[in-house]
């Protein structure tokens, strides 16, 4: 029997998530298929209840459900529970879910090598898309800095999620603080109202927006015009998916081909 996946959010006809997971279920040939699933806050606890009536085999979890969904989950990894959310649900039997975030070992897959001892790290903004990214550098022990308007909002992500080398400050300094970085990530939701950072010169180092397509474009467009290198956040979709996929099936997909089609899908809408 066909076994059913999705990606549970609001709003998610945007989502590229089935055309990654299809494509995948595709080549390996897998009995499955993938679907984006709306949910409306408030109701994902119902939403789960229906699936279970279904051959559910699991569910990625985006905005604004992650909390949720490690709340309805009855067990849970480390990771999950320190982040304080969860991307990826399996479904075993009888309502039970096991839960587990792929975001965090995600990025650093898509972030690529960096050397803890001397690379520095400059996160801009606090929200909900930091959490996994400072648990997973500082865990990596990364020199960290995380910048947000409200710094207590930084002050609290640092305090719960960082290292003995994680510090934070006001987003209004971060010109100050890009001087000394080497690495800079963009989790802030400027870019889907168009807005950029201002950046110096880059000198080739790494300018990654976790967002991608649109919504990144402001930014990096701004990064690359002053000599950074820059990544969008399709590499962490790509590599958060792959080890979902992984979680589900056992087996690890060719992730080159879901960038391939993400990249298509992505020009056809620009």
């Amino acid at each position: 029997m066909t076994k059913l996946l999705g990606v549970i959010g609001d709003p998610i006809a945007h989502s590229l998530s089935p055309l990654i997971h299809n494509g995948w279920i595709r080549d390996m040939g897998f009995d499955a298929t993938y679907e984006a699933m709306h949910v409306p806050a408030g109701s994902f606890d119902e939403a789960l209840k229906t699936l279970e009536k279904r051959d559910i085999l699991g569910v990625n979890v985006t905005l604004p459900h992650k909390t949720d969904a490690l709340e309805a989950a009855s067990d849970a990894t480390v990771a999950a529970r320190k982040i304080g959310a969860a991307n990826t649900l399996t479904y075993q039997e009888n309502g039970f879910w096991t839960a587990d975030n792929t975001d965090a070992p995600g990025f650093i897959q898509a972030l690529g090598p960096f050397n803890p001892d001397t690379d520095k790290v400059l996160i801009l903004g606090a929200g909900g898309s930091a959490r996994a990214l400072v648990y997973a550098l500082a865990k990596a022990q990364a020199k960290l800095r995380v910048l947000n308007r409200t710094v207590s909002k930084a002050e609290a992500l640092r305090s719960e999620l960082g290292n003995k080398n994680t510090f934070a400050g006001p987003l209004s300094q971060y010109i100050e603080y890009i001087d000394s970085a080497t690495i800079v990530i963009n989790t802030t939701s400027m870019g889907h109202d168009d807005r950029a950072l201002e950046l110096p010169a880059g000198r080739d180092r790494l300018f990654f927006d976790i967002s991608y397509g649109k919504a990144a474009a402001s930014q990096l467009n701004e990064a690359e015009s002053k000599g950074w290198q820059t990544r969008d956040g399709l590499h962490m979709l790509i590599a958060q998916a792959a080890l979902s996929f992984e979680v589900w099936f056992g087996e690890a997909p060719d992730q080159a081909s879901a960038l391939r089609r993400g990249r298509i899908a992505l020009e056809a809408v620009a």
